[in-house]
């Protein structure tokens, strides 16, 4: 039996790529993990070894449940609305009926995406001033006075208003690879369910969603996935406030680390937002090979 000849051209070519995640992922993980063990500060040299008081401190720690119970809230909406909405809506462009307005749809839905996050939040924060904000004026013109609210400074509604801010500008980009997967479904299918006598909703739950599943899947990990790592919008709009009724686990570790100053508990908080996330996107790989395997 010949034996095969090591080819080291392929490990030449993927040496970059692994240096690069070594230095910018997996070393600095690895630190922040050693980090979480001590007590420190950015600007002192100096580490004080706490052993795992600093991972004792998270129970006791009310911004934490909160800012986890706010992760939560921010995925299940996300997948609602980014996911569910965006498929529905993507079906819908897809359709004979809007076919000569559909181009310009999705440059409307797609636009917002195209605004940077930061320019998006200050904008929003107009929108939602209590006194000349666009959302009261509205409400007030229409007659529901009565439901005119202090949106970013109100504990109850602070942090569904910025999820709502983010699903505005990112379910065009959701929307769009849908619509690509939706393109890529022979219409043969469609005809025969046509010749069949199927209707909309028949077609869409029998040929699309099922047609699609592999952008179903996809959508969904980078969706909760980014719920778990949303910073900008959170920070920007009211970071975490009031009190920290807003506040999420990385807005939550930034303040920790760079305002208070306390770099060893918030390399903590890092690594709970690593493991919730590591958690979820296993979790859900799971469920998708189940799925394939059924």
């Amino acid at each position: 039996m010949q034996r095969r000849k090591f080819n080291i051209i392929p490990v030449l070519f993927l040496l970059p790529s692994i240096a690069l995640l070594l230095v910018f992922v997996y070393i600095p993980l690895i630190q922040n993990f050693y980090n979480s063990f001590f007590d420190f500060s950015v600007f002192s040299q100096t580490k004080t070894f706490v052993g795992f008081e600093n991972f004792k401190n998270l129970l006791a720690d009310k911004a934490v449940s909160v800012g986890i119970l706010n992760n939560v809230k921010y995925a299940i909406i996300s997948v609602i609305l980014q996911v569910g909405f965006a498929l529905v809506l993507a079906y819908i462009l897809e359709d004979k009926l809007f076919h000569r307005v559909a181009p310009f749809l999705r440059v409307v839905y797609f636009m917002p995406v195209m605004i940077s996050i930061s320019v998006v939040a200050l904008l929003f924060g107009f929108v939602y001033n209590p006194q000349m904000g666009l959302l009261n004026s509205f409400l007030e013109l229409i007659g529901l006075e009565n439901l005119k609210e202090v949106w970013l400074g109100n504990p109850e509604t602070a942090i569904y208003s910025v999820i709502a801010m983010s699903q505005w500008h990112s379910i065009g980009f959701v929307t769009l690879l849908f619509i690509v997967a939706i393109q890529k479904i022979p219409k043969e299918l469609y005809e025969a369910a046509d010749i069949d006598g199927a209707g909309k909703i028949r077609k869409f739950f029998s040929i699309t969603v099922p047609q699609v599943r592999e952008a179903i899947f996809v959508n969904t990990l980078i969706t909760i996935t980014g719920s778990m790592l949303v910073f900008n919008e959170p920070y920007i709009l009211t970071n975490g406030g009031p009190g920290f009724s807003s506040t999420v686990l990385s807005v939550h570790m930034y303040q920790t680390g760079f305002v208070k100053d306390n770099m060893g508990y918030a390399s903590t908080l890092a690594i709970i937002i690593f493991i919730l996330t590591a958690v979820l996107a296993l979790i859900q790989i799971k469920l998708s090979r189940t799925g394939k395997d059924d």
